[in-house]
């Protein structure tokens, strides 16, 4: 089984920075994507990023170029660097792992954390 705790949410202004962690533990050798997403109350589960093995990341329009996501520790450690906050980015934030050898391409993730809440004021 595989255990996700994200920590680093909190309140900023529009235009601040977050950075979000995950800490994983756990048998994770079989995880080959980690992702983040992103719930706002009324609105839809958003996936907002991914990371495989190799390193390679995609993200959601949403948050191309102000959003970051990397690992560390064999993904033991999911970040999420958020830049130039907006108040839409405000949701609950909750990191995801995928197992299988199909990585990122299977959208399913069997892991998830409680989540880290990020809040963004004008």
């Amino acid at each position: 089984q595989v255990q996700l705790v994200e920590s680093g949410g909190g309140s900023v202004q529009a235009g601040g920075s977050l950075r979000l962690s995950c800490a994983a533990s756990g048998d994770i050798s079989d995880v080959r994507c980690m992702r983040w997403f992103r719930q706002a109350p009324g609105k839809e589960r958003e996936a907002v990023a991914s990371i495989d093995r190799r390193g390679t990341t995609a993200y959601a329009d949403s948050v191309k170029g102000r959003f970051t996501i990397s690992q560390d520790y064999a993904f033991t450690r999911l970040y999420l660097q958020l830049n130039s906050l907006k108040p839409e980015d405000t949701a609950m934030y909750y990191c995801a792992a995928t197992s299988g050898a199909l990585g990122c391409a299977v959208s399913i993730s069997q892991y998830w954390g409680r989540g880290t809440q990020v809040t963004v004021s004008s």
